[in-house]
């Protein structure tokens, strides 16, 4: 396979930003399908190269992996900050279809991530569902904004600074918002739903957050797959579980 860093300018966030790209061995013919996989708060557009063997589980598959740096925005166009929602679906979609020989429809792509990525992933999806045909979330937070963002001074210090730094971003009660995972899924109609894959571990501190998602997917009726895993919020246990996401979108894209 081939690793390639994209650095290009997006309009939406004004700046420039970059992603790495793992693309299919020349053997394969295109056009091919296309993995957006996005990263967690506190990284970049380089943490699972680095910290997964995500080129050696997709190898030989014929499938683009594009990996987005979503900087610490939870993949929302912010109310006061930067556009990170509209980087990837209105510059870096259209961009990679550019550049790459893709197969550039719904039924060409998928997303996933973990943690602020799992959210973003399914979030997206949700929110756009002619742009993907199915998503993963790994540990996701996916309560993000079905919650309201508490006022900072009724939270311990942690939370005061996370409502501090989201309440510019979403809102202080962004709960039924277009931003909001429930609420999305509760919008579509069956023929618009995107296939979903959601895991978590039994020890990881955003379990009960990923068992509420999932049990309002089943009171819609929205046909989905859930497991738990033994493990907590870490590297060894993405790293693992990516694989049954990979096998879940390669079905799911029909590249099998």
């Amino acid at each position: 396979m081939a690793l390639c860093e994209l650095k290009y300018f997006s309009k939406s966030l004004g700046k420039a930003t970059a992603c790495d790209i793992l693309l299919p061995e020349e053997k394969l013919e295109g056009p091919f399908p296309v993995f957006y996989l996005l990263h967690g708060l506190s990284d970049d557009h380089t943490i699972w190269q680095r910290r997964t063997s995500i080129e050696r589980y997709v190898a030989g598959l014929p499938l683009i992996v594009v990996m987005p740096d979503g900087g610490r925005g939870f993949y929302c166009d912010a109310q006061q900050g930067m556009a990170w929602e509209s980087s990837l679906v209105a510059d870096l979609i259209p961009y990679v279809d550019a550049l790459f020989h893709t197969k550039a429809t719904r039924a060409g792509r998928c997303i996933g991530g973990l943690s602020m990525g799992g959210y973003g992933a399914v979030k997206l999806a949700l929110k756009h569902p002619d742009l993907f045909c199915s998503a993963n979330s790994h540990s996701g937070a996916l309560t993000f904004c079905h919650e309201p963002l508490v006022p900072a001074e009724a939270k311990d210090e942690w939370a005061k600074r996370f409502a501090e730094e989201y309440s510019p971003v979403v809102g202080e009660h962004p709960e039924g918002g277009p931003n909001d995972p429930f609420a999305l899924a509760a919008g579509l109609s069956p023929d618009q739903r995107p296939a979903l894959r959601v895991d978590c571990g039994t020890e990881d501190f955003l379990l009960q957050a990923n068992r509420d998602f999932v049990a309002h997917l089943e009171s819609l009726g929205y046909a989905h797959e859930y497991q738990e895993f033994p493990g907590t919020h870490e590297w060894g246990y993405w790293d693992l579980h990516v694989q049954e996401a990979l096998a879940f979108h390669v079905r799911n894209l029909g590249i099998g």
